[in-house]
């Protein structure tokens, strides 16, 4: 019992297997369809959704259309609805001939995601054809001698059509000597055979005339006719007998014209005339008779034309003998082709996509197929391309490939690739075809712009026209086409202390930069920026370098007197005691210039004194000092001009003017003198004078005491402003200690200082704090002790900077 149920389980999985692999050769079997000739262009053959068992909208969204080896397109196919249709009328005899059953191989290509359906078109046949006759005429020379019941090959009909459409039978009008017999040869052709039914007699009828009707199967059927006309000959006893009544041979399709095939040897016993042999061709085809010919003579066969084996494997020939009596015999050459490697391979693309984007892996490239027409190891191909591309060979149904990429390829690396499809069959020789195909890189968008520099620095030159071209800045991108046309912007400053957009303008095609407006170096020596490049793709790259803007110092600016006042309402008089030695320090002539560098070095020349040969003038640090002794007859004021002048180019310069006194000591109280001699005060009014002056001395000092701590205090306060220029100062607020820097000597000390009040005057005030006295009379001609260490405070209001 148990054996049993074992068997019985065995016999279930044998028969599971086979009904699996039974669907699976049934699954790999190609669809097949049908169609009859000579159907009008856009008859429908099949819907390819439904045979395929695909979804609908599926053909079109995967991109579909209908391929095939031979290069020929007789279907159109509707990709949205999935019909197949005829592209033009089918002629089955034009197409396969004789072969029966006529199947058109084509595939269905899907091409995302790539996919190959074999499909076969089977082209059913029509009755369009009729038999008919290669010679509507045919004669026959029958000797009257000829036995009962000898046959004579008559010459066929030929019908193109195939199957039940084909020839079926032959029929021979009625007659009291012959009947007709249908022979059917091996390659399945029906050879009509006249046989001869009852002796002939010459005497009694030489000739007959018969109708000999050729039909084929067809609803309706189809019919073509021929006259055999029949010639009875006088005795002629022996008819020509071939040595073998079936030659077989072997040729190779490469073999050249006029080469011979075979030799033929037929033999009549009649002696004489009756027993010479003529060798003919014997109801040869078409094809047959353009290929082969016969020697009427020897009997030899030789190629009239270069045969073929991918088209015509075998051929049948027959060859008949006849003597002048008009008998004949007959015999058959079968010539084999053998095949040789004569056919190069056949590379047909399908599809081509071409440019591909970069940065895409596995894209289809290609796609294509290949044949061989030769037979064997002869039409076994290899396909292969280079090893040394990012490409891969990929192979699909039998003898089709695609080209696919193997990875992500990049543009800037390189732009197009030069790929050879080499197929090469296994015949000897070896042939080999080569296909070239160019593959572009179409480019994407991955490369930003890359400046050439991240920091700038240009110069330009204050006071320079607006629209000034100052210079350029340049970003490259490695992309192609729009992805490489680079546009340039300004980014506005992180704080809004500078406003950029006013004062500086680039050309966003080039990247040229242009000053809007004039600038001041005195108001601002440099600033810096970003500028952005910007790409054309999408999305677009950018990248930022830093520009730096360095203005250029121009001697715009004249030298600025601080000491003597020149526009105070009160004169400024030095005072010098009349005991002064040659080389006394009379003042000094304090200015600035605004200007910077070489610009904003000055030098002082005396221009105009009351006695030129008084005072001298330090050209390099504005000191005034005494050439010689001071005389009783020098008038008592002095009035000296000074030029101020900088080192610009071109220089500019600016006039001074100097009030000198000459006294006879310090404790002379200042006195504006007039033209006309006056008497001399008397000594209480002195006393008075020192009074006066001592509590304006006193005065002062306080005030500027208080002044000196209130501009430290401000300064601190805002030291974190570093040394840039307020709105309402073009200069700092620092107090500026001159001692031995070329402007001063020693013994003397300017302070000044710059205050942010308003008035009409340039100066508040200017005030000497007298610090020592000079020593009395006696000691004075001691050039040691001629020093006077003096404080000077001056708080200059600059007009505001427009």
């Amino acid at each position: 019992m148990a054996t049993t149920a074992g068997q019985v389980q065995w016999n279930r999985q044998v028969i599971f297997f086979i009904v699996i692999l039974l669907s699976s050769k049934a699954a790999s079997e190609p669809e097949r369809f049908s169609v009859a000739e000579e159907m009008e262009s856009g008859s429908f053959v099949a819907n390819v959704v439904k045979a395929l068992g695909l979804e609908v909208g599926e053909l079109h969204a995967r991109g579909s259309r209908v391929t095939s080896n031979h290069n020929k397109h007789f279907l159109q196919l509707d990709s949205k609805t999935g019909n197949l249709f005829l592209k033009k009328k089918l002629d089955r005899e034009e197409i396969c001939g004789p072969t029966e059953p006529c199947v058109l191989p084509f595939q269905i290509l899907l091409e995302n995601p790539l996919q190959f359906f074999p499909i076969e078109l089977q082209v059913k046949d029509i009755n369009d054809n009729s038999p008919t006759f290669s010679d509507p005429d045919m004669f026959l020379r029958i000797s009257e001698s000829t036995a009962s019941g000898t046959p004579f090959p008559l010459k066929i009909a030929q019908d193109l059509d195939v199957g039940i459409n084909s020839l079926q039978n032959y029929t021979i009008s009625h007659n009291s000597h012959f009947f007709l017999h249908t022979h059917i040869r091996s390659d399945g052709r029906k050879i009509p055979e006249l046989v001869l039914d009852k002796a002939l007699d010459r005497e009694e009828q030489p000739e007959f005339t018969l109708i000999l009707t050729a039909m084929d199967g067809g609803s309706p059927p189809r019919s073509g006719t021929a006259r055999v006309r029949i010639t009875v000959v006088d005795v002629n006893d022996n008819a020509p007998v071939f040595l073998q009544s079936r030659y077989q041979v072997q040729i190779p399709e490469n073999s050249p014209i006029d080469s011979l095939v075979v030799t033929v040897s037929a033999r009549d016993l009649d002696a004489g005339i009756n027993g010479d042999v003529v060798y003919t061709l014997f109801q040869a085809s078409y094809e047959v008779s353009q290929t082969f010919g016969v020697d009427p003579s020897s009997g030899e066969i030789r190629l009239k034309k270069q045969v073929d084996f991918e088209s015509i494997e075998k051929y049948e020939v027959d060859i008949e003998a006849t003597d002048i009596g008009a008998l004949s015999g007959k015999c058959t050459v079968l010539v084999q082709v053998m095949d040789v490697n004569d056919n190069f391979p056949e590379l047909t693309m399908l599809s081509l996509t071409n440019p591909i984007p970069e940065n895409i892996p596995e894209s289809v490239v290609a796609v294509f197929s290949i044949r061989d027409r030769d037979s064997g190891e002869n039409g076994r191909m290899i396909c292969s391309i280079q090893e040394d591309l990012p490409f891969s060979l990929k192979s699909h149904l039998e003898n089709f490939y695609s080209i696919i990429t193997e990875g992500a390829l990049d543009r800037e690396s390189k732009a197009e690739y030069n790929i050879t499809i080499t197929v090469i069959d296994l015949g000897f020789p070896r042939l080999k075809t080569e296909h070239n195909i160019t593959v572009l890189i179409s480019d994407i968008n991955d490369n930003p712009p890359v400046f050439i520099q991240t920091m700038y620095t240009l110069y330009l030159p204050e006071n320079s026209s607006p629209a000034l071209h100052i210079g350029s800045i340049s970003a490259r991108d490695s992309d192609s086409g729009i992805n490489a046309k680079v546009t340039y912007s300004l980014q506005p400053p992180e704080t809004g202390d500078l406003p950029l957009f006013s004062y500086i303008s680039i050309n966003s095609d080039n990247g040229y930069l242009y000053a809007l407006r004039s600038l001041d170096y005195e108001a601002i020596q440099t600033f810096q920026f970003t500028v952005t490049a910007t790409d054309g793709g999408s999305p677009a790259l950018s990248s930022q370098a830093v520009v730096r803007i360095v203005v250029q110092d121009e001697n715009d600016n004249s030298p600025l007197v601080l000491y003597p006042l020149q526009n105070g309402t009160v004169p400024c008089n030095d005072l010098v005691p009349k005991t002064a030695e040659p080389n006394y320090l009379v003042t000094k002539v304090v200015a600035v210039d605004q200007d910077s560098g070489q610009n904003s070095w000055l030098s002082y020349q005396l221009l105009k004194a009351t006695d030129p040969d008084l005072f001298i003038l330090l050209a390099h640090n504005g000191e005034v000092r005494t050439a010689r002794p001071i005389r009783d007859r020098d008038m008592i004021k002095q009035r000296l001009l000074v030029l101020v002048k900088d080192n610009g180019e071109p220089p500019l310069s600016t006039m001074a003017t100097l009030n000198v006194l000459l006294v006879d000591g310090f404790s002379e109280p200042f006195v504006k003198l007039s033209d006309e001699p006056k008497d001399e005060p008397q000594n209480d009014s002195l006393t008075i004078y020192l009074i006066v002056s001592l509590v304006s001395v006193s005065f002062l000092f306080l005030v500027s005491v208080i002044l000196f701590i209130s501009i430290r205090l401000w300064r601190k306060r805002n030291s974190a402003k570093g040394d840039r220029l307020g709105p309402n100062c073009q200069f700092s607020g620092h107090l500026m200690d001159v001692n031995d820097t070329g402007t001063l000597s020693q013994s003397h000390q300017y302070e000044v200082c710059l205050a942010t009040g308003s008035g009409n005057t340039d100066f508040n005030y200017l005030r000497p704090i007298i610090q020592s006295f000079t020593p009395p009379i006696s000691d004075r001609k001691s050039e040691k002790n001629q020093g006077v260490q003096s404080t000077y405070m001056l708080d200059y209001i600059y007009p505001p900077v427009k």
